[in-house]
């Protein structure tokens, strides 16, 4: 079969230049390390064919140690398995990087178009220019970086990364080798468990590494191209920031850890600026300007690397300062170095004195507990706590009355309060967006986001100057039901209609796919969430609110993930889409956004999605009536079907005995822990998302990413609505990104590894029960798509697949291999060897998983 063009650059560019590098890892500084690469291919082949045979992992492990007399001590049999591990766990990075460095030439699709050829139609079409003015004069991106554990290499291992990726694109041998050998004797992990501060630390490498210049470049670009002022008034791209901010089910995060990565962030943030301006400083050598550049020197310079008490922020000071340089060039100086001068002025005005700003999320039930714990001030109703929603919502009393945090009150309470005092003081420091909106998690009534206000006012804050925008987050599929319900008993409340006409009229409305996948399935966690954009919009029109959906996505499909610009360039008018904003995590974070290039191509790919968005002249992306009965009905059917398998008594306990999910809390890749109330027994409400869809992927049956879509579509097809069904795969972009995300979950499962399980006298039944969904899903997304292969239509993505699973079958093998064994064993010295083998396997499965994204 001919290859296309995009297929022979990937099998060149890529695949020969990894098996050619491979070769410099016989070099690397390992104990045996010519030894391990000798033995890995004849391992890796080995357990290739034992997976075709579906042995169990335990025998293909023991057959492979047969062929080896000098394996016969369990010690060396530990050794090299170890020594496996560490080897493949840098393969994984080598081609990361090579994928990396050939981007530009296999990377970009045509889906949604690029700014280039955006803008060069703006040059060829006045009318067209006029059009996009005004769409981007309303338009922002705004991404938040969130330390969800989905991939995480330490900072030194990110900077190797990114120095071996700029020399592949250069064929630098030697400098690979270097890097490679630097690589072989650096920590892949933490030995200890991370704080929110370290992993904010690890997050901050992307901002001043990438994002910084990134978002520069991209608006300089859209700002040349137009001779209107754009972005006066409010940014194009903004940055978010969870770490030390998002205490949800996170005791370790406090408003110590609060303040400290706050101040964080300013630090780097000015480093970043003190860097630029000794460039412009080499350059800008003239008379007239010293003053201004003598007080940006002092500025610059003590924010970077000194404790400045009580900062403040100085960003119109800078901007100032700049611009008084920047009219004396004018001036005097011919205009000498004036768009260096802008250059910097831009990224003051995108980033101000904060760089990102840190979000605060709680959950709703530790607000509505420390709002009763005010109830001793005096500041509720009597009988309050008794009331009906409706009845708080007429009684409830906004008054100003700054008092400390009541004695008796518990430790989170009191964090509660402290940190909304915080948030103050943090806006005094990087200005109003350096930490300016609360996220209420599991928010469910409009009461939770009205005591919230109250706590604030409760803490110093005015109802003249609440610079804050209070977030609800909705989730679960029954809170996804409710949530136009909420919104509208809010928008009607009189006290909130002043709030947030003092806002701008615009709320922001967090709808997250995690626990909405564990609780409701695939198909209809996203049909929910759809439908829910499609209320939530509609009510916010009837109330004439500007509206900004804020996603909640992780990497791969079952959490939100996939591709992401498709899901936003086909949203259709009845839904809000002129902010994109969305959450950035693991994986998403380091394949996505890891590079110039890689950012550059996502964030113009999620802008352009935007627009496009917008500009739908046949507005063909708004489902019909028919067309969301089609849906619901299959939608309702895969539920039941994901219910169903939720509710069987051997759920959880397949997870527990086959799936690293009781060892993921021992992974130091994360201050969070795996569950909510950690000290009780596990049960699947409490268990976090992020460990659900850890535990399936690792098991290699990503059953969050298409469990009971099989089951849907073969009703639609018994009842006669195949033919329905197929026209929308073809004509609507929603479905059609749904069905294509779900393949490439399937793409990342093979049930072959745990096949085994089938002769399992407690889960053979569990397992054949799952197998024979995954096949059902294969063969009715084959038939409805056309396809005879998962992901046929995106060639350089499927074979990205095949070869990152190819490099981690071992490591998946030497996991369940590992697994079987602690289900078996008694012997504490041994157990404590085959956890320590399951906890180092699961880094290199989750880290070559980049492409779910």
């Amino acid at each position: 079969m001919k290859l296309s063009q995009k297929e022979a650059v990937f099998a060149s560019e890529v695949v020969t230049r990894f098996e050619l590098y491979n070769s410099l890892f016989l070099t690397l500084p390992f104990y045996q390390v010519k030894h391990t690469g000798m033995l890995l291919p004849f391992f890796t082949s080995h357990c290739e064919e034992g997976v075709k045979q579906q042995l169990s992992p335990e025998d293909i492990i023991a057959s492979f140690f047969g062929q080896y007399e000098q394996y016969v001590q369990a010690s060396d049999r530990f050794d090299l398995l170890f020594r496996f591990i560490r080897y493949i766990e840098r393969q994984v990075v080598l081609f990361d990087a090579i994928e990396d460095s050939a981007f530009t030439r296999t990377g970009r699709s045509e889906e949604t178009g690029n700014l280039e050829v955006l803008l060069r139609q703006v040059a060829e079409n006045p009318a067209l220019k006029k059009e996009l003015i005004e769409k981007f004069k309303d338009f922002s991106l705004r991404l938040v970086l969130t330390a969800h554990p989905t991939q995480f290499y330490p900072g030194t291992v990110l900077s190797i990364i990114t120095d071996l990726t700029e020399a592949l694109k250069t064929n630098d041998i030697n400098m690979v080798n270097q890097l490679l050998q630097q690589l072989g004797k650096t920590p892949f992990f933490n030995k200890n468990k991370p704080t929110p501060v370290d992993e904010a630390i690890s997050l901050a490498w992307f901002l001043e590494n990438v994002f910084y210049t990134v978002a520069s470049t991209i608006q300089s670009q859209i700002e040349n191209e137009f001779d209107v002022p754009l972005f006066d008034t409010h940014q194009l791209i903004e940055l978010g920031f969870w770490p030390g901010g998002d205490r949800d089910g996170n005791p370790n995060v406090n408003s110590g850890s609060t303040r400290a990565v706050a101040e964080l962030l300013r630090k780097i943030l000015f480093r970043c600026y003190y860097r630029d301006f000794r460039v412009l400083k080499r350059r800008i050598t003239f008379r007239g300007v010293e003053g201004f550049m003598n007080n940006l020197q002092d500025l610059f310079y003590e924010n970077s690397f000194n404790n400045v008490a009580d900062p403040s922020d100085r960003q119109a000071e800078i901007i100032e300062n700049l611009q008084q340089t920047k009219d004396v060039l004018i001036k005097d100086h011919d205009g000498l170095f004036v768009a260096k001068v802008d250059d910097l002025i831009r990224k003051v005005k995108l980033f101000g004195c904060y760089f990102a700003s840190l979000d605060i999320r709680q959950d709703s039930r530790i607000l509505r507990t420390t709002h009763q714990s005010c109830r001793s001030e005096g500041l509720l109703p009597a009988g309050y706590d008794g009331l009906s929603e409706e009845e708080k919502l007429e009684v409830l009393q906004f008054t100003e009355e700054d008092h400390p945090c009541a004695a008796d009150a518990d430790d989170l309470a009191k964090d509660t309060l402290e940190t909304i005092r915080l948030m103050k003081k943090m806006q005094h420091a990087g200005g109003e967006k350096a930490s300016h909106r609360f996220i209420i998690s599991n928010c469910q009534q409009a009461s939770d986001i009205l005591q919230l206000i109250n706590l604030f006012l409760w803490s110093g804050w005015k109802k003249e100057s609440l610079t804050v925008d209070f977030v609800p987050l909705f989730e679960t599929v029954q809170d996804l039901h409710a949530s136009a319900d909420v919104m509208e008993r809010l928008y009607t409340h009189p006290f909130y209609q002043e709030h947030l006409a003092k806002r701008g009229n615009r709320q922001v409305i967090m709808l997250g796919f995690s626990d909405s996948t564990k609780d409701g399935g695939y198909l209809m966690a996203n049909w929910s969430i759809y439908q829910a954009k499609i209320r939530l919009t509609a009510i916010a029109r009837k109330y004439g609110v500007q509206l900004a959906f804020f996603d909640g996505r992780g990497g791969p499909p079952a959490r939100g993930g996939g591709k992401t610009q498709r899901f936003y360039a086909t949203m259709g008018k009845e839904i809000a889409n002129e902010h994109i904003e969305l959450t950035i995590q693991g994986q998403t974070i380091s394949s996505q956004y890891g590079s110039f290039d890689t950012a550059y191509y996502n964030m113009e790919q999620l802008i352009n999605a935007g627009i496009i968005s917008s500009r739908q002249a046949d507005d063909k992306d708004t489902l019909n009536s028919g067309q969301k009965g089609l849906i619901d009905q299959m939608a309702e059917e895969s539920y039941k079907a994901f219910v169903g398998l939720r509710e069987d008594p051997l759920f959880l306990k397949y997870l527990e005995n086959h799936s690293p999910l009781k060892l993921l809390s021992q992974i130091n890749i994360s201050s969070r822990p795996v569950k909510r109330n950690s000290g009780s027994e596990l049960k699947l409400e409490d268990l976090r998302a992020i460990s659900f869809v850890t535990a399936w992927s690792q098991l290699k049956q990503n059953i969050p990413g298409f469990y009971g879509v099989g089951t849907a579509l073969k009703k639609a097809k018994d009842d006669g609505l195949w033919h329905e069904v197929k026209d929308l795969y073809e004509q609507s972009g929603q479905f059609k990104t749904i069905v294509d995300n779900c393949m490439m979950s399937m793409s990342k499962s093979d049930f072959r590894v745990t096949s085994y399980l089938k002769q399992d006298a407690q889960f053979g039944h569990f397992w054949e029960r799952l197998s024979a969904e995954f096949d059902l899903t294969h063969q009715m997304i084959l038939d409805l798509t056309g396809n005879c292969m998962l992901m046929e239509q995106y060639p350089i993505e499927r074979k990205s697949i095949g070869i990152r699973e190819k490099i981690v079958l071992p490591l998946v093998i030497i996991q369940h291999y590992a697994l079987q064994k602690l289900n078996e064993i008694t012997d504490e010295e041994q157990a404590s060897i085959y956890h320590k083998l399951v906890i180092r396997t699961v880094y290199g499965i989750v880290n070559a998983g980049r492409n779910l994204a």
